[in-house]
């Protein structure tokens, strides 16, 4: 047996979409306008209905001769078939008021009804009236509660007048007439009001098709990814402007995450380096402890040999450990102390601890005469020493030349550090300044430290808002350049 299905609204109607909402509200707020339309047709309708009317009436008053409205006679006159009344007005009731106040009905035919009469106030205010003046009616209701519309029409004999004239008749087939009217206003407007639900579903649907693109578009960055891009040009402004920027907002999200991303692998790589680094001079250390404790502290060659050879792992452990604290600490917050000098004389008061350095290696220093600008002392004199050390480390002891060079524009000064050394290989250049980055020929563990020597000379000329790169080519040497701003922001 069959289970029988629910039915279920697409998921475009249900009252919670945005489609159907939009659909709703619309045709809400022409349902109401509509309304408004209808009431106001009524209104209008009624009013110029009455004052057709009553301007009809007004006309068939006009008509009955001045004589016939001045004579107290009889109303009657004989004719076939009997006596007949001289007026005749199917459906209305006739009278006449005299100046003196006397009320004459003057309604003779049978189907007529008791005329009714108004306030004496409002007949005297019609007796002042011209008969050319405008219409003069009003709505009343009788003393049975029936609504009667009645026309007042003043009586003149030459200039004077004598009395007025009343026409009335009941408003409920003027109010049929009104109502019909109202109906099928109403009619049309439910008529109106389908076929355009009809027709505005698709188009809705149409409009709404931007927006059906960005939650898809949306749907997918939700499922990871990030690649995806808003279109920008859909032909709504208003879309095209959040699309835009959602863009913005996606490619900050995305270069954060990249950020993010490198930023965990190089704490993973530093963290493995930092760790293999501290626990090769550990080890040595640990062994040599080892075979002191079997016996070897005993014999002073073997005593003496262990403790220089654990001593000097103890000093690299210690500079390893400076550096890396030297480095957290300009990555957290770098402190400039800012002098402004002379940076020519720097090099010139470091030229002997320079050549101490070089050793048997040919130095070349070329200075202008005056290079001043803003910096670092004890920072300077360290990116001096990095790269001069570097030089040192990779060039020949007997046939190694290193040429220091600082020259200065009107904007920046250059530090340059070059050597004869056998240079760096071209796919090793864009990670020299790594941290713990090591090439195969260019920089080992025999010739070089730990790795960060260049990474920190990076972070101060960073500091000082420079900028810092290599030029090398494998056999032909390498070209260190420093170059800073010639005036620096004080802290």
């Amino acid at each position: 047996m069959k289970k029988r299905g629910r039915f279920r609204f697409p998921r475009a109607l249900t009252p919670h979409s945005l489609r159907f909402q939009l659909l709703a509200r619309s045709l809400l707020v022409i349902a109401v306008i509509l309304l408004f339309i209808g009431l106001f047709q009524y209104v209008f309708m009624r009013e110029f209905l009455f004052k057709n009317k009553a301007e009809s009436m007004q006309g068939q008053l006009r008509s009955v001769p001045r004589e016939v409205l001045l004579s107290t006679g009889d109303w009657e006159y004989e004719g076939p078939g009997g006596r007949k009344p001289m007026l005749y007005f199917p459906d209305m009731t006739f009278a006449v008021i005299y100046a003196s106040g006397t009320f004459t009905n003057m309604s003779g035919w049978p189907e007529a009804g008791e005329p009714p009469r108004l306030e004496d106030a409002e007949y005297e205010e019609a007796m002042k009236l011209k008969p050319k003046d405008g219409l003069h009616y009003t709505v009343m209701r009788d003393a049975q509660g029936a609504e009667q519309l009645v026309v007042l029409q003043p009586i003149d004999s030459r200039g004077r007048i004598l009395g007025v004239a009343q026409l009335s008749m009941s408003t409920a087939p003027l109010h049929d007439v009104a109502v019909n009217q109202l109906f099928v206003f109403s009619v049309l407007s439910l008529l109106a009001l389908l076929l355009g639900l009809l027709a505005f579903i698709p188009v809705l649907r149409r409009t709404l098709v931007p927006l059906s693109k960005i939650v898809d578009t949306v749907e997918r960055i939700d499922a990871g990814n990030l690649d995806e891009r808003f279109p920008s040009r859909q032909g709504q402004q208003e879309i095209d402007r959040l699309a835009v920027s959602f863009n913005g907002m996606l490619e900050r999200l995305e270069a954060s995450f990249l950020a993010e991303k490198e930023a965990k692998e190089q704490m993973r790589r530093f963290v493995a380096d930092a760790s293999h680094e501290l626990r090769t001079p550990l080890t040595s250390i640990h062994g040599f402890l080892e075979v002191l404790l079997r016996g070897a502290m005993h014999q002073p060659n073997q005593l003496e040999k262990a403790l220089t050879s654990m001593y000097g792992e103890s000093e690299r452990i210690n500079k390893l450990v400076h550096d890396l604290l030297l480095l957290a600490k300009l990555d957290r917050a770098p402190s400039v102390v800012w002098s402004e000098g002379d940076l020519g004389w720097l090099l010139t008061e470091m030229e002997s601890q320079l050549r101490l350095l070089a050793g048997e290696r040919e130095v070349e220093l070329r200075i202008e005469s005056v290079v001043k600008c803003r910096y670092d002392t004890d920072k300077i004199k360290q990116v001096v020493l990095n790269l001069f050390q570097n030089a040192v480390q990779h060039t020949d002891p007997k046939s190694g030349r290193i040429g220091v060079t600082l020259t200065g524009t009107e904007d920046e000064v250059e530090l340059a550090v070059a050597d004869n050394g056998p240079g760096i290989p071209e796919e090793h250049l864009p990670h020299v300044f790594d941290r713990f980055y090591r090439g195969e020929s260019s920089r080992t563990r025999k010739s070089g430290g730990a790795g960060l020597g260049l990474a920190i000379t990076k972070s101060i000329v960073d500091a000082h808002g420079g900028t810092i790169h290599a030029r090398s080519a494998s056999g032909a040497g390498s070209t260190f350049t420093v170059r800073l701003p010639r005036s620096g922001t004080l802290d």
